[in-house]
């Protein structure tokens, strides 16, 4: 049994995304190639690693035996070539992110941006999850960091103050709604959305709480940012739901109006969630000293 430090990144992320093809994508290799490690590695162990169904694949009791030593030898690879990196004239590596919409979209942006730019050699990959999902998956060692609402219970995890935000709703100038200071999120569910891609975070967020009131919330367009969420609001196609400093900038050169959600998750603590901060990376270490001092 010989598997490189390719083969376990690559098995690695294909369970992670739960899809070979989309395993393949984040490990940069051709489906083909990916597919045939995969095999390779199967019939050098002697052992299915994965169930494959039309859902996608999922490990098998040796898979998981495999993802948990992987996880270490790679971190063990990546600290080697950090803690190298130090003889090299500065720092290196890879850091693993997620975090949830609202961090994601209105503050990570700046923060990594200058993080990025004081360290060239440095990359990030950076993934989108629910902030539930993500302190398990911090838990479990698939990502160094994660951010997350504030409400979520993290656990065990070590945790910082990152930023405060709120959700609102946008509504066209004229609008009804204008005219109000706050409403509870059921009541304007009997209105038509523009809201972002069915698959974001927020998004599944937003729908799960609409399905506990009972009425589902009645997407007309589906957008990629924010800022085109409130710029279609403006055209009248529909209500919005965004950060509420997304909303005051927007309004400064869009014809929308905020108004406050009564909902006590409308209000957005954001924590950064680490499992442990002497056990990260120097590069992930150095990071989240970095994000705290933004914060």
């Amino acid at each position: 049994m010989q598997f490189d430090l390719t083969d376990l990144s690559l098995f690695r992320h294909v369970v992670e995304a739960g899809s070979i093809t989309h395993g393949a994508e984040r490990a940069h290799l051709a489906l083909a190639a990916a597919s045939t490690r995969i095999r390779n590695m199967e019939k050098s162990l002697g052992a299915p690693l994965l169930l494959r169904t039309r859902a996608g694949v999922t490990p098998t009791p040796a898979g998981r035996t495999l993802l948990q030593h992987a996880r270490i030898l790679l971190a063990g690879a990546e600290r080697l070539r950090e803690d190298l990196g130090t003889y090299t004239g500065g720092l290196t590596g890879q850091i693993r992110i997620l975090s949830n919409t609202n961090a994601l979209t209105e503050f990570l942006p700046e923060a990594l941006g200058a993080f990025l730019a004081e360290h060239p050699h440095v990359s990030i990959d950076l993934e989108e999850r629910l902030s539930d999902e993500i302190v398990g998956l911090i838990a479990e060692g698939v990502g160094d960091l994660g951010i997350v609402a504030g409400t979520v219970d993290t656990g065990r995890l070590e945790t910082y103050p990152f930023r405060s935000d709120r959700f609102v709703l946008v509504v066209p100038k004229g609008h009804p709604l204008a005219s109000r200071a706050s409403i509870p999120f059921a009541e304007v569910l009997e209105h038509d959305f523009v809201g972002l891609d069915r698959a974001s975070a927020l998004q599944r967020f937003l729908a799960g709480k609409a399905t506990r009131t009972g009425k589902p919330i009645r997407l007309r367009v589906q957008l990629r940012s924010f800022d085109a969420v409130c710029r279609m609001v403006e055209a009248g196609v529909g209500l919005g739901i965004v950060p509420e400093t997304t909303a005051r900038r927007a309004a400064r050169t869009t014809a929308i109006v905020p108004v406050e959600l009564e909902d006590a998750w409308a209000a957005r603590d954001l924590t950064l969630c680490i499992r442990s901060l002497k056990d990260l990376p120097p590069s992930a270490r150095q990071l989240v000293e970095h994000l705290r001092k933004e914060a």
